[in-house]
């Protein structure tokens, strides 16, 4: 079945989010327009380097006029139960004559056969920069690492890790 182009003129509000438990997350990206809110799964490392890549752009740009960290913590994340799809690819364009970062999300398909969805999302700089204050926080938020192996602790097990036999 194909799934309907997301092609949007500007975004609204911008944000990143989690469900469940620490260990067991499951990492949103959610866009609003006019009502329309959309809400896409994906990796914890394609959040934290979308983050890191959009901070790139953003050292190459003006400095964003407002203050990003008030709407890091006003753009709300609503649990979206389910998620409209997978995110299989990434890319961020800027578009010089609306000074809008765009943001291009592709849909992860196991089947070569079918046409999968896809999703621009124009955004002000300042959404960018509060996401990018976002996705840090929820990024750093996980499980602490082991201090040996730096692999993320177990907090089932007390956070014992296997490297400590």
């Amino acid at each position: 079945m194909e799934r309907p182009e997301i092609d949007w003129d500007d975004t609204d509000a911008f944000t990143v989010g989690t469900v469940g438990a620490a260990g067991r997350r499951v990492f949103f990206i959610q866009a609003r327009r006019a009502g329309q809110v959309v809400s896409l799964k994906l990796e914890k490392q394609q959040v934290a380097g979308l983050a890191e890549f959009l901070d790139g752009i953003m050292g190459d740009l003006p400095p964003v006029d407002g203050p990003a960290t008030d709407l890091a913590t006003e753009t709300g994340f609503t649990d979206p139960v389910e998620a409209d799809w997978v995110v299989g690819s990434l890319g961020v364009t800027y578009q010089q004559s609306t000074d809008r970062l765009v943001l291009i999300a592709e849909e992860l398909l196991r089947d070569e056969d079918l046409v999968g969805a896809q999703a621009r999302f124009p955004m002000r700089r300042e959404l960018v920069a509060a996401f990018i204050i976002r996705a840090r926080q929820l990024v750093a938020a996980g499980r602490p690492p082991c201090p040996w192996c730096g692999a993320p602790l177990d907090p089932t097990v007390d956070g014992w890790c296997p490297c400590a036999n």
